[in-house]
């Protein structure tokens, strides 16, 4: 099984991440720091993209995954499904990113795990 670092050590690095490419980024929803999952909602000029969540998988790793709603979902479907993820699982945590190449950024989060 992998390692996980604490939850607030991996969300300090997206701010940190997001920050240093000039992308904006907050955290919408704090959880528990140790082992909170972490939900990322990816946005661009405030269009939504995509949501990402680190997941378990079968291997003992931990990988990013889509999950929510789906590219171009309105506002009231995204906190609808943020409202549904915190009464599930209440040491979650979300932040939001808007960033100017979502893509590219999906698709290295994704790969790396």
């Amino acid at each position: 099984m992998s390692q996980r670092l604490p939850t607030h050590v991996e969300v300090a690095s997206i701010l940190r991440r997001a920050a240093a490419e000039g992308d904006f980024a907050t955290v919408m929803k704090r959880g528990d720091p140790d082992r909170g999952t972490v939900l990322l909602i990816v946005t661009s000029r405030g269009r939504h993209v995509a949501c990402l969540e680190r997941r378990l998988a079968a291997d003992g790793f931990y990988r990013w995954q889509a999950t929510g709603p789906g590219e171009s979902a309105g506002s009231e479907e995204i906190r609808d499904f943020l409202r549904k993820q915190a009464r599930f699982d209440e040491d979650s945590w979300a932040i939001e990113l808007d960033i100017a190449q979502p893509e590219r950024f999906i698709a290295e989060t994704t790969l790396t795990g």
